[in-house]
């Protein structure tokens, strides 16, 4: 042994055995052998500790180690990094840099690793520090090696090793892990629960609770002390339970008969109110939307190059279809993985693809192809790994995962799945159920289209007026030119031609096709001035963008196809499907990329599983094909399988989570080592086993949840200080979890009370009015302006859900931004609730807010009510229940005070900006130039109801209305 004195190595054995039940490190347990030898103390704990937290930093990219330090052998460790000390020096850990950095509360060293998240745990710190005593030995490779082939003396009971592919280095794959990290990996497990599952079956409930679930949480509440709150009152939990399923709420007819029903038999009117509400078709609306969070839907590609992805609407259309007829869920993940490959015939499993084509994406002319590709790749790779398996792939992309068993050779042959994968916009005719209502909107694409064509028409002729100036200055014969012109003009009126190319840019393709020397004909955009070349560049990719843009209106599905990889340098327009597409270019093979980077190829890899899945689960594993086709739905069998671990605890941890406003596991896209473990470990094992055994019945779960006592709890307990001090954070359920409404809950519920809302299922996207100044922001896109925001002209057509909404990524909603609706780039696991100052602006001072209120309150008095009628129905609408006799006093006494107020007050009616004028620098001069963007939306233009369309009363009234939409009471569930 070098570098330690045979004395030293005798005491620090002995100080090993003595502190080696405080070195819980990479999962060992709290009990070490009899003896360890300190070189097997470093090769087992210590190296895999600097692996992991300092050679990212220090040693795995020579040309980037930090600080001078490199920590791969001993020699460079003991020279030291800027510092020029040594790192470690033998048994004094308290003048030992590395240690002291570690501990990160040295006044003379930076805390290392630099970042709160990656520091050292306190067993972290003990084992540097037991290390260090020992002599700090650091034994050469080839002992190391041997080591390693030696039993591992802390792989005692209680460790948990991993079968997987392997990872890049044998320290990762023989690496334990605690039990309890892994939960999510190992079976289903409710053998022995109360109503459990035994063998894949569902067991009638049994022992005093009629629903199994009330067993698990009050088994829980009972062990800390605490009786659960008592049952929500029957206005209270409609109001909830219609929320919860359709995103709206109940209207008064509808509480009042639960009300009676409940009366008479509580447990029938709630299992009657479930079915109904299942059967509405906003169901499908409301949990469509859940999904369409974690799938980060949009309407628009996103990045610099934020084009309108046209027929995507068809695939969140799908999405509200596949939870209105309780489409088993396994169906459904099998159809949003591999439609195509299942019924290339049919439209709707096409459009079902779209899933893996949601992210954000671009390839332009100045972006590489392979980048663009792999950024595709890893996409689809992430959405499948959050979204159905609850797993955060993308740790693996670079490296072995440092937390979870999944080895980047795992990552690569998952994502080798999708290597024959292509974009492609395929034919998919409408199904009767699709709406195809409001495809006559296609009249202003058309109307826009011949505006950039006027443009470029008119600076053609310009071009072809300067060319006869150009001739007769270079005293050239211009008889070749103008022969080219006519031939070019002559080509421009065939019929049915749509693309404009222009004779004056067709005249100079000839000419250099007769191999006419460049300089004897006029160069490209001859004569334009520096405002010329920027209305070129507008009316140009103008005509770009409406190519998507017309393909709302067609029966084309955002999708994909199985095939080679064509080459493509830019994408100009919708990738259709040409027939001998997928037959050409590279039959793509997957490696392992080095650091993520595709220009660094590694080891080939094969299409493949996430390998801890089957080492733990040996009947769910999967030989995938590396055929061409095939590879998706095999895939997809395999997530699938009813045993398989992860899929089915993962969907009925999102149902949960919107039953409850928080999960039974706390990260439902990530149920890796560092996702915040069960709560109720046993129930989601429970859940997740009745949902396959049920037929994975989305509904069946609905049914389920919202039976139980749990679900009925009111939101107040007669012992709050009981609650506070053994059910803190709520996670036993105690009471029920107040929630705000979401944004889009928000304004479809003002839309829905004030009697505006159109209730029609799906369809193109609608465009509601948003902030003016925002929509009339400018935007680039693809190298120029993109159009303004311009609303749909009629009421109707705008108060659509806001789930129809058109959804561009580059242009938010301000009010749906400001109520924490999620950015589309990302998945969203969770929605945050923030409460800050500008939401007071958006719902008590905004435009869009009053308009609602001066529509509620000609709703009211178009009823003929009398005054306190009036307000009654008011509180009705907005609440669900009657004024208190205070609140109506108060209301009839505000609004006869707000009439005579208003009866002194004009108000003018808005007027809509018929164009807006757009400045912007021109990249070939470099010169200012402007253009006019005409907002043809407004010539139409039918606003809604404002002040100054009503009289007094009717507007003091909305003062009141606008009160009610801004309570507490409107905002939120209890």
């Amino acid at each position: 042994m070098r570098g330690i004195k045979p004395q030293l190595l005798a005491g620090a054995t002995a100080l090993v055995v003595a502190l080696a039940g405080s070195i819980p490190v990479h999962g060992a347990p709290a009990t070490a052998p009899s003896a360890v030898d300190p070189e097997v103390l470093f090769v087992r704990q210590v190296r895999p500790l600097l692996q992991d937290k300092c050679l990212p930093c220090h040693g795995q990219d020579e040309a980037k180690i930090k600080g001078g330090l490199d920590l791969r052998t001993p020699a460079a460790r003991q020279a030291g990094g800027d510092s020029f000390k040594p790192v470690v020096v033998a048994g004094r850990p308290e003048a030992s840099p590395l240690y002291l950095a570690a501990t990160r509360v040295h006044a003379d060293w930076k805390p290392m690793p630099p970042k709160d998240n990656d520091a050292l745990s306190p067993a972290q710190q003990d084992v540097l520090k037991t290390w260090i005593l020992a002599g700090g030995v650091w034994p050469e490779e080839a002992r190391t090696t041997v080591l390693l082939a030696q039993p591992d003396p802390w792989a005692a009971d209680g460790q948990l090793r991993i079968p997987t592919s392997g990872g890049l280095t044998d320290d990762w794959t023989r690496r334990p892990y605690k039990p309890e990290d892994m939960w999510a990996f190992q079976p289903v497990q409710v053998e022995g629960a109360r109503g459990g599952v035994g063998n894949g079956a569902v067991k009638e409930a049994g022992g005093p609770k009629g629903n199994p679930i009330d067993g698990f949480i009050d088994d829980r509440l009972a062990a800390a002390g605490l009786t659960p709150a008592p049952a929500a009152d029957a206005r209270t939990f409609i109001r909830r339970a219609t929320f919860d399923l359709t995103g709206l709420p109940p209207t008064p007819e509808a509480i009042a008969a639960f009300e009676a029903a409940s009366r008479r038999d509580g447990p029938a009117a709630i299992r009657a109110l479930v079915e109904a509400l299942l059967a509405s078709p906003h169901y499908g609306e409301q949990w469509g939307r859940h999904w369409l969070d974690v799938v980060r839907y949009a309407d628009s590609s996103g990045f610099a190059n934020d084009y309108v992805r046209g027929s995507a609407w068809r695939y969140r259309d799908y999405v509200v279809r596949a939870f209105n007829s309780d489409k088993p869920y396994d169906r459904f993940v099998r159809e949003q993985i591999a439609g195509d490959e299942i019924d290339p015939a049919n439209p709707e499993l096409l459009v079902a693809t779209g899933l893996l084509r949601m992210g954000p994406w671009e390839l332009t002319g100045m972006e590489v192809p392979k980048i663009a590709r792999q950024r595709f790749l890893d996409d689809a790779t992430d959405i499948v790994g959050q979204a159905f398996l609850g797993q955060l792939l993308q740790c693996a992309r670079c490296h072995d995962h440092k937390f979870d068993p999944i080895p980047t050779r795992d990552y690569y042959a998952l994502q080798a799945v999708f290597a024959t994968t292509q974009l492609a916009d395929r034919p998919a005719a409408f199904l009767p159920q699709e709406n195809q209502a409001g495809f006559e909107e296609q009249a202003l694409l058309d109307a826009r289209r011949e505006e950039h064509l006027a443009t470029l028409r008119r600076l053609d002729e310009k071009s072809l007026a300067a060319a006869e100036t150009f001739f007769a200055e270079k005293k050239f014969d211009p008889a070749a030119w103008r022969a080219a012109v006519a031939e070019a003009r002559q080509q421009e009126r065939r019929p049915g031609r749509r693309e404009f190319q222009g004779a004056f840019a067709t005249a100079r393709n000839r000419m250099a096709a007769k191999g006419v020397a460049e300089d004897r004909y006029p160069p490209k955009l001859y004569g334009f001035t520096p405002e010329d070349y920027g209305n070129e560049r507008v009316a140009r990719k103008g005509l770009e963008r409406l190519r998507w843009e017309q393909d709302r209106y067609q029966p084309v599905a955002f999708a994909v196809a199985s095939g080679r990889t064509v080459e493509v340098k830019s994408v100009l327009a919708p990738p259709r499907l040409a027939e001998d597409r997928l037959t050409k270019g590279e039959r793509e093979a997957t490696t392992i990329l080095t650091g993520g980077d595709p220009f660094s190829p590694g080891a080939p890899v094969s299409p493949g599983v996430l390998s801890a899945v089957p080492g733990l689960n040996p009947e769910v594993n999967a030989t995938l094909p590396t055929t061409i086709e095939g590879r998706r739905r095999a895939l997809a069998d395999w997530i699938t399988h009813p045993r398989h671990p992860l899929t089915a605890r993962v969907m009925v941890n999102r149902i949960w989570q919107h039953h409850f406003s928080r999960p039974l596991a706390g990260n439902p896209n990530n149920f890796g080592a560092n996702g915040l473990k069960p709560t109720h470990p046993e129930l989601l094992d429970w859940l997740a086993a009745t949902f396959v055994a049920g037929g994975w019945s989305v509904k069946a779960m609905h049914r389920l949840i919202m039976t139980s006592d749990v679900y009925r709890r009111a939101a107040t307990h007669p012992d709050p200080a009981a609650v506070a001090a053994r059910d803190p954070d709520g996670s036993r359920y105690a009471v029920a979890r107040p929630r705000r409404l979401t944004a889009e809950e928000l304004r479809d519920a003002m839309l829905y009370v004030t009697g505006e809302l159109n209730p029609a299922l799906g369809g193109i996207p609608a465009r509601p009015e948003i902030n003016l100044e925002a929509a009339l922001q400018p935007r680039q896109v693809m190298g120029t302006f993109a159009e303004a925001w311009q609303p749909n002209p009629r009421p109707e057509q705008r108060h659509r859900r806001s789930l129809y909404a058109l959804k561009i990524r580059g242009q938010r909603d301000p009010f749906m931004e400001v109520f924490n609706e999620p950015g589309p780039d990302l998945s969203c696991e969770a929605r945050d609730t923030s409460t800050v100052t500008p939401q007071v602006f958006s719902l008590f001072n905004s435009t869009a807010s009053l308009d609602r209120a001066v529509a509620f309150a000609v709703r009211l008095l178009g009823e003929n009510r009398p005054p306190a009628a009036t307000i009654d129905r008011a509180f009705h609408l907005a609440f669900g229940r009657p004024p208190a006799a205070a609140e109506r006093a108060a209301t009839l006494r505000h609004w006869e005070t707000m009439t005579v107020r208003q009866a002194t007050l004009t108000f003018a009616r808005p007027e809509y900006p018929p164009q807006v004028v757009r400045e912007a620098v021109e990249e070939n001069t470099g010169e200012k130039f402007t253009f006019t963007e005409k907002l043809a939306a407004y010539d139409s233009f039918v606003p809604d109801r404002k002040p100054a369309d009503v009289d007094a009363r009717t507007r003091a009234l909305a003062d009141v209305c606008l009160v009610l939409l801004n309570a507490n009471e409107f905002a939120y569930l209890y």
